[in-house]
C-alpha cells in the first residue's frame, strides 16, 4: 500500500509540473520582460499584455492581427464580493434547493494535528479504535438520522456524499498532498490524501479528491482500509449553473468482535497489543462495502427585470430560477465469517477465588449455514427532483428567496433470503416514494437572517413522513465585538428504514412493522468570535424511538424520551499560550434506549510561536486530551455493522492524552505526535469509548501536507 501511495504521489506531482499552467510563473516573467523591452506596460490582472498600450511616444498599435480576449469575471449569484476576492475557496451543494454552503479551505496549523476526521467537530466521536473504522458521535444531536442505508452510517466521518462533495474555485491551479503514518510497518496506520483543482475559466472548473485511510491493526484481526474518491465539475455562470460529481467509496474492515473481557486491557500486560484476545479473531469476520454515486444539479435563472452591463450578477435583481437534480446512489455490503469459539480466561470465579476459563460463541443463531456466513445486501436509489426558486427583490431582501419542488425516489432493496436458494436469484423490493418540498429565507436590515423549509411525503412508500425546519439568526455588536444569537426548530416524523423492518441473514432474521418516529428539537446558540466563545443548547423529545437492544435486535420504545445537551467552547490565549476547551453535558431520561455520557470534553493546551524573526516557520508544542464520564456505552455488532445498547459494563472515566509538535513552513505543514502518551502511566486502564473495543495504545505518528497553488 505504501509503495502504491508513493507512486501516486510522484505521478500527481509530475502531472502538475508538466501541465501548461504549472509553468505560468516563468512564462509570465518572460512575457513581462519582453513587454517591458518593447515599451509595453501591463495592467495588474490583465489577461493579455499585448494590444493597444500607452508608450512614451503615445499609443502604439502592437500586432494588430491579434484579437484581444476579454476574460470575464466570476459573476455567479452564489458568491458575494468577499468570497470572490479569495484566491481559492471551496463549497458544498444543497441536495434539494439552489443553495451552496461555503466551507473553509484550511491550510493553517489550527486543527492540523487532528488526523482523525471525527475529532474536528465538538467533542468528537466514540470509535472502535483504528483509523478508518466505525464511529458514533458523542453528541446525540450530531448523530445521523437518515433512513438511507444505515449500515454505512458508522463511516460518515470518512465517506463522500452529495452534500459534502467539495467544489473549488481557484484563480491558479491548486494541488494539495497529505501523507501521515504511524507505528511499525506491520501494524501501521496510513493516511494519504490528494486534491487537485483547476479552473478553465473564472466560472468553470473541475477537481479530483482522493483519500486513502486505514490501519493494518495494532490488535488482532483489525486491518481496515477506507478509500474515498470524488471527481467533480462545476460551472457557476451568471444565469446557468451546473454541479456534477462521481463518487466512489470502498471500505473493507476486519471485524474482531472486541476483547473477550475488559480485564484483557484494564489489568493485563501483553508484550504487544496483537496478543490481546479478541472474540472473532479466529472467525475471520469481515465487512466489505462498495458505493457508487452520480449526481447532476442544474439551475437556470430568468431575470424579471432588464439586466445591464453594470449588473455584476443577478443576486441584486428579481429573478426566477428553474432547476433539476438527478441522483443515482447504490450501496452494497458483504459480511463473511466462519464458525469459531473464543475462550475467556476469566469467565467466572470459583469458591476459592480462582478464575475459571469459559468458552463462548459470539452469535446465538446460524439460520442459513452453521459453518460460515456470506450475507450480501444491496440498496439502490434513483432520484429526480424539480424545483423553482423565486427571488422577489434581491437575495438580501426581507423575503430573499421563496421556492419549492417535487421529487420522486425509486428504490431497490436486494438480499438473499432462504427461499432464493432454489432459484439462485436475489429478492428485490422496488418501492417508490414521491414528495414535495419548499423553502423560504430572507434578511431584515442586515442584522437578522431567517428561514424555513419542509419536506412532505403525501402517500405511498414513506407516506406521511414530514420534516420541518426553521431558524432565526440575529447579529449585533457588544463593545464593537460581533455577537451572533441563533435559534433553530425542527420537527421530524419518519418511517423506519427498510432494513429495520426486513432482514434475512445468517445471524439475524426479522420482519417488523414499526410506527413512525416522532422527534421535536430546539437549538439555541450564542457565538462571540472575537472572544473565541461558543455556547449551544439542545432540547429534544423523541417518541417511538427505534434502536438496537442488548441482543442487537431492532426494537422500538413506546415512551417519550427527553434529551438535553449543553455545549461550551472557550479558547483562552495568554501571549503564545493557547488553552482551548470544548465541554459537552448531556441528559437522557431513558439510558436503556438512548445512552449518553453525562460529561464529555476535549481540551488542548499548547504554545504557538515563530521560530525565526522573518516569520517563515511557525510551530505549536502542546497536549490534547479527551475524556468522558463512565456510563453504559454502546457496543458494536460486526454482522449488522451497527451500534447497539448494552448493560453489562461501564466504560469511560479515562483521560486520553496526545503530545504533539506541529509546524508550518511557507505552504508545508508537518506534525509529530505521540498518541496516547499516558498509556500505562495513569488512568484506570480502561481506554474504551465503545464497550469491548479498546482505543489504540501509545504510538508515534508523523505527517506532512504540502499545498501548491501558484
Amino acid at each position: 500500500m505504501k509503495c502504491g501511495l508513493r507512486i501516486m504521489f510522484l505521478l500527481a506531482v509530475a502531472l502538475f509540473v508538466m501541465s501548461p499552467d504549472s509553468a505560468f510563473a516563468q512564462f509570465d516573467a518572460s512575457t513581462l520582460a519582453r513587454a517591458q523591452r518593447n515599451g509595453i506596460s501591463t495592467a495588474l490582472g490583465g489577461d493579455n499584455p499585448f494590444g493597444e498600450t500607452e508608450g512614451e511616444e503615445g499609443k502604439n498599435a502592437v500586432d494588430s492581427t491579434r484579437i484581444n480576449r476579454i476574460r470575464k469575471p466570476l459573476e455567479s449569484y452564489y458568491f458575494n464580493d468577499s468570497i470572490r476576492a479569495l484566491p481559492n475557496f471551496m463549497w458544498n451543494v444543497d441536495r434539494d434547493m439552489n443553495n451552496v454552503d461555503i466551507q473553509p479551505l484550511d491550510t493553517t496549523l489550527m486543527n492540523w494535528r487532528l488526523d482523525y476526521p471525527y475529532y474536528l467537530k465538538g467533542v468528537g466521536d466514540m470509535t472502535l479504535g483504528g483509523l478508518g473504522q466505525s464511529t458514533l458521535p458523542f453528541n446525540y444531536f450530531d448523530r445521523p438520522n437518515s433512513p438511507d442505508f444505515e449500515f454505512a452510517q458508522p463511516y460518515d466521518a470518512y465517506t463522500y456524499r452529495m452534500n459534502n462533495v467539495p467544489f473549488y474555485n481557484s484563480k491558479t491551479p491548486y494541488l494539495n498532498i497529505t501523507y501521515l503514518e504511524s507505528g511499525q510497518k506491520r501494524y501501521r496506520e496510513e493516511h494519504f490524501e490528494i486534491t487537485m483543482a483547476h479552473n478553465v475559466s473564472p466560472t468553470t472548473g473541475f477537481n479530483v479528491s482522493y483519500k486513502s485511510r486505514g490501519t493494518k491493526g495494532l490488535y488482532d484481526w483489525q486491518r481496515t482500509t477506507n478509500h474515498n474518491l470524488a471527481v467533480a465539475f462545476s460551472h457557476t455562470g451568471k444565469r446557468y449553473s451546473v454541479h456534477a460529481a462521481y463518487i466512489n467509496n470502498r471500505i473493507k474492515q476486519r471485524e474482531n468482535g472486541g476483547v473477550v473481557g475488559m480485564w484483557a486491557v484494564a489489568d493485563t500486560t501483553y508484550e504487544h497489543p496483537s496478543g490481546v484476545p479478541m472474540k472473532l479473531a479466529s472467525a475471520q469476520a469481515e465487512n466489505s462495502y462498495r458505493n457508487n454515486s452520480l449526481f447532476i444539479k442544474q439551475a437556470y435563472a430568468v431575470p424579471l427585470q432588464p439586466v445591464t452591463d453594470y449588473d455584476f450578477s443577478l443576486a441584486g435583481l428579481s429573478a426566477i430560477y428553474f432547476g433539476h437534480i438527478f441522483e443515482y446512489n447504490t450501496w452494497s455490503k458483504l459480511y463473511t465469517d466462519k464458525y469459531a469459539t473464543f475462550t475467556n480466561e476469566r469467565g467466572s470465579v470459583d469458591e476459592n477465588g480462582e478464575y475459571v476459563p469459559s468458552t463462548g460463541e459470539y452469535y446465538d443463531d446460524w439460520f442459513i449455514y452453521p459453518a460460515e456466513s456470506r450475507d450480501s445486501i444491496r440498496e439502490r436509489v434513483v432520484s429526480n427532483r424539480f424545483f423553482v426558486d423565486a427571488q422577489p427583490w434581491d437575495r438580501n431582501g426581507a423575503v430573499g428567496r421563496l421556492g419549492g419542488g417535487v421529487g420522486i425516489d425509486m428504490y431497490g432493496y436486494s438480499q438473499f433470503a432462504l427461499d432464493n436458494y432454489a432459484t439462485g436469484r436475489y429478492k428485490t423490493d422496488k418501492p417508490t416514494a414521491w414528495y414535495t418540498y419548499g423553502a423560504v429565507n430572507g434578511k431584515i436590515k442586515r442584522f437578522a437572517d431567517w428561514g424555513a423549509d419542509f419536506k412532505f411525503y403525501p402517500s405511498g412508500y414513506r407516506g406521511g413522513d414530514l420534516a420541518l425546519n426553521a431558524y432565526l439568526t440575529i447579529t449585533a455588536k457588544f463593545r464593537s465585538h460581533p455577537v451572533i444569537l441563533s435559534g433553530r426548530f425542527s420537527q421530524l416524523r419518519q418511517s423506519p428504514s427498510y432494513w429495520q423492518e426486513n432482514l434475512f441473514s445468517n445471524h439475524f432474521v426479522w420482519f417488523n412493522s414499526f410506527n413512525k418516529e416522532d422527534e421535536t428539537r430546539f437549538e439555541v446558540s450564542l457565538e462571540i468570535p472575537d472572544w473565541a466563545l461558543e455556547l449551544k443548547a439542545w432540547q429534544g423529545v423523541v417518541s417511538n424511538k427505534i434502536y438496537y437492544d442488548t441482543h442487537s435486535r431492532v426494537s422500538q420504545s413506546d415512551s417519550a424520551i427527553s434529551l438535553t445537551s449543553l455545549y461550551a467552547k472557550k479558547d483562552f490565549r495568554l501571549g503564545g499560550f493557547h488553552l482551548d476547551h470544548r465541554v459537552l453535558l448531556q441528559w437522557s431520561t431513558n439510558q436503556e434506549v438512548i445512552p449518553v455520557p453525562l460529561g464529555s470534553a476535549y481540551l488542548s493546551y499548547y504554545y504557538e510561536f515563530w521560530v525565526e524573526k522573518n516569520k517563515v516557520l511557525r510551530m505549536q508544542i502542546g497536549v490534547d486530551g479527551r475524556y468522558n464520564t463512565s456510563y453504559y456505552a454502546p457496543s458494536y455488532n460486526p454482522a449488522l455493522a451497527v451500534f447497539y445498547n448494552q448493560q453489562d459494563v461501564k466504560v469511560g472515566n479515562y483521560p486520553y492524552l496526545d503530545a504533539f509538535i506541529t509546524a508550518k513552513w511557507k505552504r508545508m505543514r508537518i506534525f509529530l505526535k505521540y498518541q496516547h502518551a499516558n498509556c500505562g502511566l495513569f488512568g484506570n486502564g480502561q481506554y474504551f469509548t465503545v464497550a469491548g473495543y479498546p482505543l489504540n495504545p501509545g504510538m508515534f505518528k508523523m505527517g506532512i501536507s504540502w499545498g501548491f497553488y501558484d
